[in-house]
């Protein structure tokens, strides 16, 4: 009876997908077939209390502005001053300004929380810049597209605070979580560029005129805006002196502060960021208010319980349990966007993972480096179609390209597993 009730919700979800409805509305259409098919609870009532209380939350309101920031951000000279300073740095790196990408997306991860809007902010940046010193064509796109994906991972994240909020962790604690892992994914996209470098000397343009030390520090004063925002960000929440959401109110000063500094604050560009944040806040509110309904009527029907139970009967270590997890993200991320595959999943996994021991912290942390394969993962790949609209490419070229990344993620899943201390020390230090 459980799988016939399974069949059906998926066969619901994919058919009403499949007719072009908006994710949020398919996931609220499915809850409600589930309701009242399956249960005696009338679903009218249920769908308005429970959409009121989901879209409630004091936490759930960091998401808004953080987004509003990252937008804030995209409208300013932000991304120039970043490669300005940085470029001086790289020149005697094997792949030169190809770790640019990498660098500029760590650094702006950091004030962004979005993927996409960290590979479009750099990616039209340093594309045509490494276009112009001729570096090769498939590795500016690699790296873009895979040190994109840090937008996730690297605080604030937006996809962390949706995390949190379905999985009740703590987002100051998972933003610190998500600090040494990112700048582990940074290190082996790194790695692997240095790597590619050396075994293509001859496909990397030498190195532009030699600078001294004045003028490298000179140049590095572009980076002084972006790095004081992100101190000023993370810093109130490691230091408990704000909540993710007064730093996320922090953040967008410090945002309307610099675009006034460039300025580029004036009522047209406050006007885009904010309904570009709009919209995009819309969307995700619609689905997480879905998610929401959904788990109410997971609960009434009592799958996730008899699917726990079922799983934990498998007796399967938590390591196969983790890679039978990767592979159906991956898998799950061909079809749906980041956030829709947390909200749509967390409701039936959070009972399996209790049940075979899990931290929900460490998990937390996994599921967002999963969810950054899903990113360059096509068909639906956010970062892929991102690219493509700046480069004109194929999606199939930049899915290539980003491959190596893609395994580099694996091999970060592999070491936080093996090594849990890497996503676990820093949270077990503060007190938040």
């Amino acid at each position: 009876m459980d799988a016939m009730i399974a069949v059906i919700l998926i066969a619901a979800m994919f058919a009403i997908l499949g007719a072009g409805v908006w994710i949020g509305i398919a996931v609220l259409g499915v809850a409600w077939i589930g309701m009242e098919l399956f249960t005696t609870r009338p679903g009218g009532d249920a769908l308005a209390l429970t959409v009121w209380g989901s879209l409630s939350s004091w936490t759930l309101t960091a998401l808004p502005l953080f987004i509003w920031m990252g937008e804030i951000l995209l409208k300013t000279r932000l991304s120039e001053g970043l490669f300005r300073g940085l470029a001086p740095w790289l020149q005697r790196v094997p792949g030169r300004l190809l770790h640019v990408n990498i660098i500029g997306c760590t650094i702006f991860a950091a004030v962004s929380g979005s993927s996409a809007a960290t590979c479009a902010t750099i990616g039209k940046m340093s594309l045509p810049e490494l276009r112009r010193r001729n570096y090769p064509e498939i590795m500016s796109v690699g790296t873009l597209a895979g040190a994109g994906t840090l937008g996730l991972l690297i605080p604030p994240s937006i996809i962390m605070i949706v995390y949190g909020v379905a999985a009740d962790v703590s987002i100051g604690k998972l933003f610190i979580a998500g600090i040494v892992p990112g700048l582990l994914l940074a290190g082996l996209f790194m790695g692997y560029t240095i790597a590619w470098a050396l075994r293509n000397r001859a496909a990397i343009p030498p190195a532009d005129a030699a600078l001294t030390l004045r003028e490298k520090l000179a140049e590095s004063r572009h980076l002084i805006p972006v790095m004081l925002l992100i101190l000023a960000v993370l810093g109130s929440i490691y230091t408990g002196l704000a909540t993710a959401t007064e730093a996320a109110a922090l953040g967008v000063v410090g945002a309307l502060a610099l675009a006034a500094a460039q300025r580029e604050l004036n009522w047209r560009s406050f006007w885009d960021s904010l309904m570009g944040a709009t919209r995009l806040y819309c969307m995700i509110a619609l689905i997480l208010a879905g998610s929401a309904f959904l788990s109410l009527a997971m609960g009434f029907i009592g799958l996730p319980r008899r699917l726990a139970e079922t799983i934990g009967g498998l007796g399967l270590s938590p390591f196969a349990l983790l890679m039978a997890l990767m592979a159906f993200y991956i898998v799950l991320g061909c079809f749906l966007d980041g956030i829709s595959m947390v909200v749509l999943t967390m409701a039936v996994l959070l009972p399996t993972l209790q049940t075979a021991g899990i931290d929900l912290l460490w998990f937390g942390v996994f599921v967002v480096i999963v969810v950054e394969m899903a990113q360059i993962t096509p068909p639906v790949g956010f970062n892929l179609f991102v690219m493509q609209g700046m480069t004109k490419y194929q999606i199939s070229y930049i899915a290539r390209a980003a491959f190596p990344y893609f395994l580099m993620m694996v091999v970060a899943v592999l070491l936080i597993y093996f090594f849990p201390a890497l996503v676990t020390y820093l949270p077990s230090q503060m007190k938040l």
